[in-house]
């Protein structure tokens, strides 16, 4: 019982993994892009085992059976004489390791969005003392991250009246006051993720969760270019947009 068992949680392991990693975009809601191949890797070595496994456990000729019969009996007799139970059976609990293996092929966990983002704490921006001049275009597409550092960080104030241009998803702000931008960063995987987010003004909030491209220019308040200054947007347009394939960046916009 116990090689079937391992048999086929090895194969059922292996094709999820090869499901969510290989064939679909599943993968990108637990771990950043540049694990893939090594999740594909495994998925391979797993099944890789699981036919190994099976190929050893082909049936033996009548001679070696019988001998393996009476040897097994034997053992399991005496075993299950001294410790008064029978340990050649798979233990109930064991089976509940197929769940993983299972929810990787038909059911994946929903990924990391608004109400994740809702309940931890903003991003902490990394300090930055040189800034490139903001580009003549406009509006001057930025990551949120980008924006916010210069909000906070460029004693030169460029982005003070700039049109800006950022894209993520919604997330209502607490006890429904007023609403944020937003992105969900992988640094690793889902297990270390951080939010940044924007304050949005202006512009009645979407559903949560919706993916946006918003417009606008710098919402004023504290002191441009240092930590008392708002990482908030005054909207002047709002666009739903498709949801990115890998959204646990901080992409630039999408167009």
């Amino acid at each position: 019982m116990r090689r079937p068992f391992q048999v086929t949680l090895l194969v059922l392991s292996g094709l999820g993994l090869l499901h969510a990693s290989l064939f679909t975009d599943l993968s990108l809601r637990f771990v950043k892009e540049g694990m893939r191949p090594m999740l594909v890797a495994s998925g391979v070595l797993l099944l890789v085992l699981g036919v190994a496994e099976t190929w050893s456990n082909q049936k033996p000729d009548s001679g070696e059976a019988a001998d393996s019969h009476s040897h097994s009996h034997s053992h399991s007799h005496s075993h299950s004489d001294g410790h008064g139970h029978d340990h050649s059976t798979v233990p109930r609990i064991a089976w509940l390791l197929f769940l993983p293996a299972l929810s990787l092929l038909f059911y994946a966990p929903p990924a990391l969005g608004a109400y994740t983002a809702a309940r931890e704490a903003p991003k902490v921006v990394t300090e930055q003392r040189y800034f490139e001049p903001l580009p003549a275009t406009s509006p001057v597409p930025l990551t949120l991250t980008q924006f916010t550092s210069r909000v906070q960080q460029d004693h030169k104030r460029d982005i003070r009246d700039r049109s800006i241009r950022m894209t993520g998803f919604v997330t209502p702000g607490k006890g429904g006051d007023g609403w944020y931008l937003t992105r969900i960063i992988f640094n690793c995987c889902a297990a270390d993720a951080q939010s940044v987010k924007v304050r949005i003004h202006g512009a009645a909030a979407l559903p949560a969760d919706t993916w946006v491209t918003v417009t606008g220019t710098w919402h004023p308040g504290g002191t441009l270019g240092t930590s008392s200054a708002p990482a908030a947007l005054d909207a002047r347009t709002v666009k739903k947009v498709a949801k990115p394939v890998n959204a646990y960046t901080d992409a630039l916009p999408l167009f």
